[in-house]
């Protein structure tokens, strides 16, 4: 998941004609654009690191000015064209789906931002602390610890301050991270089949030191995981139940799910090193009927989502209008959309990044045109989902194919540039 500004890799597609400046773009403008912005088979389009096969949603509260779908399931032009309908793996932007389950369980009480999670979560109670900072050489396994100064609370989990996930600064293979891998919970590229049940992960992880005090720093990803057994042992049903009664159904996001058929969902790929440098080749990441084409045992909330473009566009206008669904139904109040979609952490990283309640929160404007106060994330998996609540613009985007680094490929710094009304 990147925490760096988009490439400044300048876009062939002419941006101009979206910003303020200049007359609107009609509906056809839009779709040319992006379709041809996105088009698999355009010259470049490989080093430019787009997908087989794209799907995207420009527009605001009121509805899209463009959605569309360009390329293909797979690399060979014979092989099943994307439509707006084609589940994509979210990977990342799992995350802000499911923190507005968390929201939801805010509002009525069943959680309070304060609360210890020792509650719900006794596995997680009376932590010990690693006593010094990680470094290539600890060993986990015979580090010395510290009693926890406190609980971990749920405002913890949700900010990725409980003490554990990744730390973008500290030394990679993070020691303590490798060390959880080793007992069977996954720390890399997603993998929905690889962790056990939610209980048994649970207990695993419980076996770990935290690697700092719980509110004391952000580290990510590994928040989000226990987000997932957190909501649904306070809510009282399974992760998948309890989202699809809470979010999913209400807000209209009926594709939607921890898996899919394996003749919607298609094959995902992955950059590969190929005879030519400036063009890279593709290998399959997951096939059709791989990790995301059966229900997992952990239905993890960091990045196990898959579903279409319109749905993610359905929960962001719904975070756009302060909770009301574009159906015209409440299903969140102004007060919880406003404290999740304010930074509370941050800037998380040198170009402006921050965190909310679950998403990422941008402190300052970015050269792709989102104002500060923009929020989304992004899936290294591909997918992109921001909201500039300053604009009322919306912008999402979604491929198959798999991010090779932290940093997106130029394309999506020319989505978004297209999308906002940037200058990159």
């Amino acid at each position: 998941m990147p925490l760096t500004s988009p490439s400044t890799h300048r876009p062939e597609v002419p941006v101009s004609a979206v910003r303020p400046d200049h007359p609107p773009l009609t509906s056809a403008d839009w779709d040319h654009r992006l379709g041809a912005l996105l088009d698999p088979d355009a010259p470049g389009a490989a080093a430019r690191g787009v997908a087989p096969g794209s799907a995207w949603w420009v527009g605001g509260v009121d509805g899209p000015l463009s959605r569309g779908a360009v390329g293909r399931q797979g690399t060979d032009r014979r092989d099943a064209s994307i439509s707006v309908h084609t589940p994509f793996r979210w990977s990342s932007v799992t995350k802000p789906v499911v923190a507005a389950l968390a929201l939801a369980l805010l509002d009525e009480g069943t959680l309070t931002l304060d609360a210890p999670v020792d509650r719900w979560l006794p596995e997680l109670a009376d932590r010990r602390v690693l006593s010094e900072p990680l470094t290539p050489d600890t060993d986990v396994a015979t580090a010395g610890t510290v009693p926890a100064r406190r609980p971990i609370l749920v405002r913890d989990v949700l900010e990725f301050r409980l003490g554990w996930g990744m730390d973008f600064t500290g030394p990679w293979p993070d020691p303590l991270l490798v060390a959880m891998a080793g007992a069977g919970l996954a720390a890399g590229p997603p993998a929905p089949q690889v962790n056990p049940e939610p209980d048994e992960w649970l207990r695993r992880l419980g076996r770990f030191p935290l690697a700092r005090q719980p509110g004391e720093q952000w580290r990510y990803h590994t928040g989000a995981s226990v987000l997932g057994v957190l909501l649904a042992r306070a809510g009282g049903a399974p992760l998948p139940e309890l989202l699809q009664r809470r979010v999913l159904g209400p807000v209209g996001m009926t594709g939607t799910a921890f898996w899919a058929d394996a003749d919607r969902l298609g094959p995902h790929w992955a950059p590969a090193a190929g005879p030519d440098p400036r063009t890279p080749a593709l290998a399959c990441y997951d096939p059709a009927d791989g990790q995301w084409s059966r229900p997992p045992a952990f239905p993890d909330a960091g990045d196990g989502l898959v579903g279409p473009v319109d749905d993610l566009a359905a929960l962001a206008r719904t975070l756009l209008a302060g909770g009301v669904t574009p159906d015209g139904r409440r299903v969140l109040s102004t007060g919880v959309v406003a404290a999740a979609t304010r930074s509370r952490i941050g800037p998380i990283d040198q170009d402006g990044a921050g965190w909310g309640l679950g998403m990422g929160v941008r402190h300052s404007a970015t050269p792709d045109g989102r104002s500060a106060g923009s929020f989304g994330w992004d899936g290294g998996m591909g997918a992109s989902w921001w909201v500039d609540p300053t604009t009322g613009r919306i912008g999402v985007l979604a491929t198959n194919l798999l991010w090779s680094s932290p940093q997106p490929p130029p394309v999506f710094g020319e989505f978004w540039s297209l999308a906002f009304g940037g200058s990159i």
